[in-house]
Parts: structure tokens; sequence; C-alpha cells
């Protein structure tokens, strides 16, 4: 369709009018606001479900003649319910809306349409991936055992499925509150014997419909906690509900599913029906009601850059939000921390229990995490952690960004670590045991290696800044070496370099296990910035530069000699020959010619297991774009394609004053170490 010819629709609500852009790429449409566009100009009207807006769309669209269409979140909509994050999945109806039983919907349509047999085949690979992956429409559900959850251990039970009192879907099914106490005294009466579970809507509260008919009827029943459906769904001996996605969740999981409504998969001789639906359906097997209901009629949409996308992007994002989140199970409060660092540091934060608290010095953090069962977070290791309370030391990741952190440029990779920070030699840190005990399958080192030949091939480092440089050739063949230099007052190198702690003396050394190499000398980024101090300039090192992008270095080397630098990581990671004078994390492991060994680090791996500890298991990912998790691919492509990110004037004027304080911290701070 031409630009000319896009369509121009209304949308009735200011929610709707912030999701603007996406209901745009959805209807490849000019969204505007009701009642502010002219009346000629529209094309139709846009609502959601029977809310409000969707009621004012349908009377809008009946008075004038024009279309209506309905939105609403689709079946995997994201890691929570709320406008607080994008959803991942939408459905876009022009003839109605799936829950509304009564009358007609595209999604009904659909499932009179017969699916041919690849995309059977299709839905059967895409439900087996839901459940292993373990998603449902939300996903902030702890993924715990039914002996946590509170489930009485050996006694088989039944499922029954809550909903919000009041609620569209409910109407919708043709059912009312009494389907709630018809659903509990059916189950109760044929499943004598069997424990009456209940699994609560996130959002029902104190209005929870079966709690009020199992009072009702003295049915006793369990109600587990809050967590991933999934668990409870493989085990139930059935699953009762009148019109919750979860129900046909169950049919995925091959559990008989009562149907106490009308909803979008029952009728169609996959559920047990207690309500016949107002028009006869056509039989659907679960594999065909998940092609018409996920496949063709739901939407999905890019969790970073928001394109349109395949279900399998989606569950694919949809799962690294879940695992990342669930990596951090308590609230995390910061302590100390600048407002720049907070707000860089946030959504590496937020985990299954919420946004970070912060706190402004450590014994304020101590005491806040204690009130709420949380966990305190520090940067770096010069501070001392405190005593009584959980806490985690925070440092960048090593794919970090496309630009420098002394000069604010926001992280897309951190290091959360319980332990030490992973540069810090003196104990192990969390990535140390990581490489030391994890156990890697292949599909994981498939993985690896396919991510250290994307980064190879596109050029990645940590920082990703430098210029094209003309490269030297040395004479007659000699050995190329480059050392790359530090900032001496690193906490990398104070605690990771404990017999050489100058770049003057590290490429003394060089020079002495080489006499006959060409020696090159590249400054850090920070001291060629003026930020930071190299210490004294080594004399001997037969070229000092200043400039180039590292990796151009990298590839020209024969070698690299390193006190604890990254360089030394990436070089391997490119096949490089690397020696390494401090204990940096990627030492010991039998990768690295070690001039200074660290017994305990005793299990030999290859590079790929090195690349899936440190680069997948380890680091928490961000998306530059969209502030969600994401995969260390995603972070790779990116930044390799260098999509330039909207900064408003406010946030610039913000930046260039944070910038300027963080400048004078960290003179400051290198002053007082000496």
């Amino acid at each position: 369709m031409g630009e000319g010819e896009r369509k121009t629709y209304a949308v009735t609500s200011a929610g709707l009018w912030r999701i603007r852009t996406d209901i745009a790429r959805l209807l490849d449409a000019e969204i505007v606001l009701w009642p502010l566009a002219g009346m000629r100009r529209l094309d139709g009207f846009v609502g959601w479900g029977w809310r409000p807006s969707g009621l004012r769309a349908k009377a809008l669209a009946a008075k004038t003649g024009k279309p209506c269409i309905i939105v609403e979140d689709g079946f995997l909509k994201g890691y929570a319910p709320g406008a607080g994050e994008p959803s991942q999945s939408f459905v876009v109806d022009d003839e109605g809306i799936y829950f509304d039983a009564a009358g007609p919907s595209r999604l009904q349509r659909l499932l009179d349409v017969p699916a041919d047999s690849a995309a059977l085949e299709r839905s059967r690979g895409l439900i087996e991936a839901i459940r292993l992956a373990r998603l449902s429409k939300y996903n902030s559900g702890r993924l715990i055992g039914l002996r946590e959850a509170g489930m009485p251990l050996g006694r088989a039970f039944v499922l029954l499925v809550d909903q919000v009192a009041g609620d569209a879907s409910i109407a919708g099914a043709l059912a009312d509150e009494g389907a709630f106490l018809r659903m509990m005294e059916h189950a109760a009466a044929h499943h004598a014997g069997k424990v009456m579970a209940v699994r609560t809507h996130p959002a029902a509260g104190d209005r929870s419909l079966l709690r009020q008919a199992a009072q009702k009827l003295g049915v006793e029943i369990v109600v587990p906690t809050p967590m991933n459906p999934w668990p409870l769904l493989e085990d139930a001996d059935a699953v009762y509900t009148v019109s919750s996605q979860l129900g046909f969740e169950a049919l995925m999981a091959g559990k008989t599913v009562h149907c106490f409504g009308v909803s979008f998969f029952s009728g169609r001789g996959a559920t047990m029906d207690h309500v016949t639906a107002p028009t006869p359906r056509p039989a659907a097997s679960v594999e065909q009601i998940f092609d018409a209901a996920y496949l063709r009629y739901a939407r999905y949409l890019d969790l970073h850059d928001r394109s349109e996308c395949t279900l399998e992007r989606a569950i694919e994002q949809a799962q690294t939000v879940r695992d990342q989140r669930s990596r951090l199970p308590r609230r995390v409060v910061t302590a100390g921390m600048s407002p720049w660092k907070r707000r860089a540091l946030s959504p590496f934060l937020k985990g299954q229990a919420g946004a970070p608290v912060h706190a402004r010095c450590i014994e304020d953090a101590s005491r806040r995490a204690g009130e709420i069962g949380g966990l305190v977070a520090v940067w770096g290791s010069d501070r001392i952690l405190p005593d009584g309370v959980e806490a985690i030391r925070i440092e960048d990741g090593f794919v970090r960004s496309k630009g420098l952190g002394v000069s604010l440029v926001m992280p897309s990779s951190v290091a959360l670590d319980g332990r030490t920070v992973y540069y810090d030699a003196r104990s192990a840190s969390g990535l140390e045991e990581l490489i030391g005990t994890a156990e890697f399958d292949a599909g994981l080192l498939r993985r690896a290696r396919a991510l250290r030949h994307m980064l190879i091939a596109r050029g990645i480092s940590k920082y990703n800044v430098g210029t094209d440089v003309d490269l030297p050739q040395p004479p007659d063949g000699r050995l190329k070496v480059l050392v790359p230099g530090q900032v001496e007052k690193d906490a990398s190198i104070r605690f990771g370099s404990p017999v050489v702690k100058s770049n003057a003396g590290l490429v003394a050394e060089v020079r002495a296990l080489y006499p006959e190499a060409f020696v090159v000398y590249k400054e850090h980024p920070d001291v060629v910035s003026g930020m930071r101090s190299g210490g004294k300039v080594p004399d001997a090192a037969d070229l000092i530069v200043r400039d180039g992008d590292i990796m151009r270095w990298i590839s020209w080397a024969d070698r690299i000699e390193t006190m604890t630098s990254l360089t030394g990581f990436e070089a391997l990671i490119r096949d490089k020959a690397v020696g390494v004078h401090g204990m940096p994390f990627y030492a010991g492991w039998g990768l690295t010619d070690d001039r200074n060994p660290l017994e305990r680090r005793k299990r030999r791996i290859d590079i790929d297991m090195l690349v899936a500890a440190t680069l997948i298991l380890y680091p928490f990912y961000i998306h530059p774009l969209s502030g969600m998790p994401c995969r260390p691919e995603d972070l790779v492509r990116e930044i390799s394609e260098g999509r330039a990110q909207p900064v408003s004037t406010a946030d610039r004027v913000l930046g260039g004053v944070a910038q300027a304080a963080n400048r004078i911290a960290v003179r400051l701070r290198d002053r007082r170490l000496g």
C-alpha cells in the first residue's frame, strides 16, 4: 500500500493514544485522537476490547457508518499485566472480539477455515516450545514446584481457574458469577477426595469468585501462592474454567478441560462443555485452534524496535525477559549511587519483586532492604558490603555500549555478582565459579560459537570506539605484539595484578620476554580522553599509539600481552595468543600463557565454554532501544547496525551536567588512591 493510500483512524482514549505507534504499525495507518480530528478525514475508529473506549468506538462507528476496529492484548502479552511495559502481542478485530461469544469475531471466522498440514506441524512445534519455555499471557510468576507453592504432597488435585468479577470476558462467554458456583459444585461432586486447587487471577484480589463459591458451598480449597501456572496445569487431573486463556493452555498440556462459559476454544470437541455455544461450531483440534488464534489472528511486535515479528521471535523475547528478571527474585536497594547511575541501572535491577529502590547511603540501603526483604546493590569493588543483609556488586559487562562509561554513555550490559566483582582475583567471583563448575550442553555451546562468530564478523568489542588507522608493517617478519594500556589506578589492576602494576612495567616485561619483537603499546581510551592517568609512558615499546579501533589492532597482532585488560579476552575470542601478567577472569583455564598462575583455577575449558559463561550465562543485558532485557545476540546486532536513539533536549542538557560531575568525581577518586 502506498503512502498516499494510508487510512486514518481515530483512537477513542488517552490510553490508546499512548500506544498509537504500535496501533499505526498494526493497521498500517495514520492514528489521530478523537475528537480532535475532523470527521471527514477519518476512515474509522479504534477502541480497546469492550472497555469504554471499545464501546465508544462501536457507537461512533454505528452513528457514522464508518468501520470499528477493536484492539486487545494477544495471548502472549508480556511480562506482567498493565501498561507499564510494551506488549508483545495484540489482536486486531474488525468484526467483534474473540471473547464475545454472542457476536461475530474474526477469530471465529478463522476457526471455520481448516489449517493445512504445514500450519499444523508448525503449531505442534510452537505448542511444545511454549510448554518447554513455561510461557503464558503474563510471565511474572515465579517458576516453583508444587510443594513450595503450598500444594499438599502426594494428593491428586483438580485446578479451578478464577477470573476477575465483572470482567467483560465473563459476560462475553455467556456466563455470570453463578457459573463459578456451578463450576465449584461440579468439580467437588465429580472429584471426591481430590484437592480443589484454585488459581486466583493476579487482578482479582478480594473479589475472587471461586473463594466466594467455596465458602458458600462449604468446599475446602487450596490456593497456591502466585506462581507460573504450568506446574499446576501439567499435574492437575482436570482443569475447570469459565473462559480463561489458562483453559486453552491446559489443552496445550494435554489435560481434560471443563468449560462453564463459551470461550474461543470451547464447543469444538476439544473440551468438556457445560454451556452450549449459540451457533454450531465445526470440530477443531488443539493444533487447529492454536493456528487460528496464535498464528493467524494474533499479531506480534518486536519488543525492542516494534516491527512486526513472528511468534517464534516473541517466544524467544518473552523467555529472555522472564529468565533475566527471575535472577532477581528479591527487591534490589541501591546504595549511594548518583542520579545518572540510578537511571542507567534501574532497567537491569528490575526483578520479580519490582523496580529497584534507591537509597542515599549503605546504612539507609541496609535498613530499607531489611524492611522489605530485599538485597543491597553497590557499584564496584571498593565499597564494603553491609553485614546482616544479602548484597551484590555491580560492574560493567563485557559488551557494554557504543561509547565510554567514563563519558556516561548508557550501558547495555552489566555484571551482578553476589560474591565479588569478576576482576577481583583475591577470591572467587560468581563468574569464576560459573566457569569452573557449569555444565555446558551442546545447544549452549552451539549458541556460544555462533555468538563468537557474530562478534568477530561485526567487529564488536566492549566500548566500540576508535577510528581507522594505518597499521605498521615491521620489517623482517618480526613478531608483532600488542600491549593494551590500562588505567593504572583501576580496581582491576589493584585487585587482579599483584606483581605487575604499571603500563611501563608491563611493556618492560614484554620486551624481556620477546627482545626481538615489534611491540606496540596502545593507550587506554580513558587516558586518551584525558579523563584518567595511564602512568609513566612506557619506553620499551617500538611504537606508542593513541588511535585506532582496538579490533583492528588485535587483528594486526600475532599475540597480545596484558595485565588484566578485557582486550585479552577479546583477542582469545579471535584465536589470538594471549599472555597474561595478572589474573583476569579469562586466565588460568588453559587458554592463556599465564605469567602469574592462579592455582585454584584447575578446570581446562575451550573458548566456546568461556564465551558461554562470560557472555551468555553471567551478564545482564538491556536493549538500547527498548530498555528491556535482551539476548547478547540482539545487543551485538543493534550496536553493529548503529541505529540512532532519540535524545530530548532536556536529556542532552542533564547528560552534559552529569558528565561534567562524573569527570570531577573520577579525578577526585583517582587522587585519593594516590
